[in-house]
């Protein structure tokens, strides 16, 4: 069962609002920010369905995945990236050319580039900037030029990084405010580090601030209709419901390879006649609490501090606030035994926040990343004897 499931619908739908947004979606070229979780299929969509419907859309597109290389900084990895494209439209072999002939309708050999600065000097001191780049992309390609780096937030962990986010802001204000430009200049990162994500657009200091960011449209009852039916066409011998199927999916985070996992444990425990749903059912819950106990595993490790203030926010319904407040402080000084000052508390946010399980939603706002580890937690908290403890 490891056969690609495609959205078509969605990425198009996606590639429309960003290549030719209505009224209400014209923020989106100021940048949009994806985040979800590990494992939920962001990449795949990515490659093969949005990258694909942004190209048959008409657009130019450049993809770079920061984690290609973890050693490699950030900055370099988005240069390198860019330098190659260059190269591709100036190569008539190249596959990049020729998808970007075909947009325009033109011939490969009379639709080679030729750009006015060396390409080794892209991004470097002293060299063309990006916005240089830009410019000249769009003006040549006639076209919207799209920069889609996954795993974004890898770019402000480095300084270069950050100068790297300047940059290519100032790209975007150099390309499309120019009246008749023949092409927009559009930015678009994904990360599976929500809180940083997140940080990219809200806070003042950072270059997109300002940007849209939205969840990651995790996959749904679709996706277990078309397992479903290929268990069927297999001929398996124990298949769910599907009203049990898309609980079990919903229970593990819309996690396709948790899912996946569910179900051949399923097959393997050959569970009796009428008992198939509720044998998802109790698998399905065992991966959850175990993937769950993983995540706040990590919160134990920080110390009783940084589990009182997750404790804080994660029985919080919506955004929590004031956790820096002195009544707070008292809580966590009845939760840790010890008395708790108020300047502790901000560093072991920063804590949660760098190990990606609680977000800052905004000013004196912050919220678990993950809900799916905050409803685990909910239910460990719900389980009798564990009420006051």
């Amino acid at each position: 069962m490891s056969q690609y499931f495609a959205r078509p619908a969605l990425a198009a739908q996606m590639a429309r609002q960003l290549l030719r947004p209505g009224i209400l979606d014209e923020g989106l070229r100021s940048g949009l920010f994806i985040s979800g979780q590990r494992r939920t299929g962001k990449t795949t969509f990515l490659l093969r369905d949005l990258i694909p419907a942004l190209e048959e859309q008409g657009a130019l597109v450049i993809y770079v995945d920061l984690w290609s290389d973890i050693k490699a900084n950030p900055a370099q990895l988005v240069r390198t990236a860019i330098i190659q494209a260059l190269k591709d439209l100036q190569n008539p072999a190249s596959s990049l050319l020729g998808r970007l002939a075909r947009i325009r309708q033109l011939d490969v050999a009379a639709g080679v580039f030729k750009f006015g600065f060396k390409l080794e000097a892209v991004g470097e001191p002293g060299g063309v900037t990006l916005s240089q780049v830009m410019v000249e992309l769009v003006d040549q390609a006639k076209c919207d030029v799209v920069l889609v780096v996954d795993e974004v937030q890898q770019a402000t962990t480095t300084d270069e990084g950050n100068e790297l986010l300047l940059a290519l802001k100032a790209a975007r204000d150099a390309v499309n405010p120019r009246p008749g430009t023949p092409g927009h200049f559009i930015f678009l990162g994904t990360g599976s580090h929500r809180a940083l994500v997140s940080e990219l657009t809200t806070r003042r200091t950072q270059a997109f601030n300002g940007a849209t960011s939205i969840p990651y449209p995790v996959l749904n009852a679709d996706y277990v209709d078309y397992l479903l039916e290929r268990l069927t066409e297999s001929g398996a011998s124990h298949i769910p419901s599907r009203a049990a199927a898309i609980n079990a999916f919903n229970a593990l985070g819309n996690r396709p390879e948790e899912l996946l996992r569910a179900l051949r444990q399923l097959q393997a425990a050959h569970p009796a006649e009428g008992t198939t749903d509720a044998a998802l059912s109790i698998i399905a819950m065992t991966l959850r609490s175990t993937a769950a106990d993983l995540e706040l595993s990590k919160v134990e490790q920080l110390g009783a501090l940084a589990t009182a203030i997750f404790e804080r926010i994660a029985g919080t319904e919506g955004d929590a606030t004031g956790i820096f407040s002195n009544d707070a402080a008292a809580a966590y000084t009845q939760a840790v035994g010890r008395e708790v000052k108020v300047e502790e508390i901000q560093p072991v946010v920063n804590e949660l926040m760098a190990a990606n399980l609680v977000m800052r939603r905004g000013h004196g706002r912050y919220s678990i990343t993950d809900p799916f580890v905050q409803d685990a937690w909910k239910e460990k908290r719900a389980l009798p004897g564990l009420e006051n403890t």
